[in-house]
C-alpha cells in the first residue's frame, strides 16, 4: 500500500498549503479513466453511440452507458476497443464554441510521429525520472475525441498560433508544446485542459508522484510569469482513484441496476432509480479524488468541503461564462460548486514558485503574505 504526504507530493502539498483544496471532490461515477476524462467535460458518459463504437471486451459499455476504458472512435491512435458517443451529446467545448469562447485541449504526445497511409501514429516516447521510456499519447485519455464534434481525429496541427483556441484545423486540440507557445505569445483560450505525457501523469506503473510533480510545478511556475496569472486559475485533479485507497465513502446521488453494478447488492448500486434521465450504469459519486485550485483568487490554506465532483469543473466553466447547462442527464444539474474555494472580494493575489525537482518553496520568489 502506498502512503502519501508532504514527504513524497510535496509539491501539491505546498500548494494546499498556500491555496485552496477540496476534501470533498468525488469522481462523478465509479469507473476508470475513459469515466472520468469524459465526466471532467460533460458530466455525461451515457448516450453511446452503437453504429461508431467497436467493443471488444463486452463490459467497456452497460445499457448505453461507457464504465470501462475504450479509447476514442474518433482518433487514428485508438484501439480496435473504441467507443463514440451520440450527436446528440454535447460538451463543455461545443458549449464554449457555440458562445465564441476559446478554448483548446493541449495533451503530451498529440503530434504523430508518423504518418502510415493517411492515418497518425502515435510512438512518440518520453522518459521518466529514471530514464524508463513510456509512449507518450495516451487515446482514451482525450475526451473530446469522443465526439465527432470536437475530434481533431488525425491529430493535425493548428495552421498557425492564431489559431489556437479558436476554430481551425486543428479543431482546439493540439499537442501540449501549443500551451507553452501560446501563453508565451500571450494568446492563451479563455479555457484550457492540460493533459501531461504519460511518463509525467501520476498513473502507477507509468509514471510516478514526482514525475507528475516536475509537470504541475513547470507549468505553474510558468504562469505565474505571465500577465495572464492576474486573470488565471488552474484546477489540478484526476480522472480517477487508480485504486489508491481512502478511507471516505462517497454519497451515492444517482442510482443505477445494471448488470455490472454491485455496490449495495447482485446488479445494485444504491435502492433507487437513476435520478438522471433514468440513464443505467452511471453510479455515483465514485471514490473521493484530489482537487486544488491555485490562483491569485484561491483563499488561502484553505480546505473546502463543498460536496463537489468532476462536473463540478464543467459547472464552473458554465456559470464563470454564463454558458447553458449540458442537461439532458448530464451530472452538471446537481454539481457543486467550486467557487466556495475562491475569494474575488479580496483575493489572497499571491505568487508561490516551487522547485520541480524537489517541490520546495523556491525562497528568494515566496510570497506568504500575498503581495507580489
Amino acid at each position: 500500500m502506498g502512503y502519501f504526504d508532504g514527504n513524497t507530493v510535496t509539491g501539491l502539498w505546498n500548494y494546499a498549503q498556500n491555496f485552496a483544496m477540496s476534501d470533498n471532490f468525488h469522481g462523478t461515477n465509479f469507473g476508470p479513466s475513459t469515466v472520468g476524462a469524459i465526466n471532467v467535460v460533460s458530466g455525461m458518459t451515457g448516450g453511446v453511440d452503437p453504429t461508431t463504437s467497436m467493443n471488444n471486451a463486452n463490459d467497456e459499455v452497460i445499457a448505453g452507458s461507457v464504465i470501462g476504458d475504450p479509447d476514442p472512435a474518433f482518433d487514428d491512435c485508438s484501439s480496435t476497443d473504441v467507443v463514440g458517443l451520440k450527436n446528440t451529446n454535447q460538451n463543455i467545448g461545443t458549449l464554449l464554441s457555440a458562445r465564441g469562447i476559446s478554448w483548446g485541449w493541449f495533451q503530451g504526445g498529440f503530434t504523430p510521429s508518423s504518418v502510415v497511409n493517411g492515418k497518425s501514429v502515435c510512438a512518440t516516447t518520453t522518459n521518466r525520472i529514471d530514464g524508463t521510456p513510456e509512449t507518450a499519447y495516451s487515446a482514451h485519455h482525450n475526451p473530446f475525441n469522443y465526439y465527432l464534434a470536437t475530434s481533431n481525429q488525425h491529430h493535425t496541427a493548428p495552421k498557425n498560433l492564431a489559431e489556437i483556441g479558436n476554430a481551425g484545423q486543428a479543431n482546439h486540440q493540439y499537442d501540449l508544446s501549443w500551451f507553452m507557445k501560446a501563453a508565451a505569445a500571450g494568446k492563451l483560450p479563455a479555457v484550457s485542459y492540460l493533459k501531461a505525457n504519460r511518463a509525467q501523469d501520476g498513473h502507477p506503473g507509468n509514471s510516478s508522484p514526482l514525475d507528475e510533480q516536475v509537470f504541475i510545478t513547470t507549468i505553474i511556475n510558468f504562469l505565474q510569469t505571465l500577465p495572464d496569472w492576474s486573470t488565471t486559475a488552474v484546477i489540478i485533479t484526476y480522472d480517477d482513484s487508480d485504486g489508491w485507497y481512502d478511507h471516505a465513502m462517497s454519497p451515492i446521488l444517482d442510482q443505477s441496476n445494471s448488470a455490472q453494478d454491485a455496490l449495495t447488492g447482485t446488479s445494485a448500486c444504491g435502492n433507487g432509480a437513476s435520478a438522471l434521465e433514468g440513464i443505467q450504469g452511471r453510479c455515483g459519486y465514485g471514490p473521493r479524488l484530489p482537487l486544488l485550485v491555485v490562483s491569485p483568487y484561491a483563499r488561502s490554506n484553505y480546505v473546502d468541503s463543498t460536496l463537489t465532483d468532476q462536473s463540478s469543473v464543467v459547472r464552473f466553466i458554465e456559470e464563470n461564462w454564463a454558458l447553458p447547462q449540458i442537461g439532458n442527464g448530464s451530472f452538471d444539474q446537481f454539481a457543486g460548486t467550486l467557487f466556495n474555494m475562491f475569494n474575488f472580494n479580496n483575493p489572497p493575489n499571491k505568487t508561490l514558485i516551487l522547485n520541480p525537482s524537489t517541490g520546495q518553496v523556491v525562497p528568494e520568489t515566496a510570497d506568504a503574505k500575498g503581495g507580489k
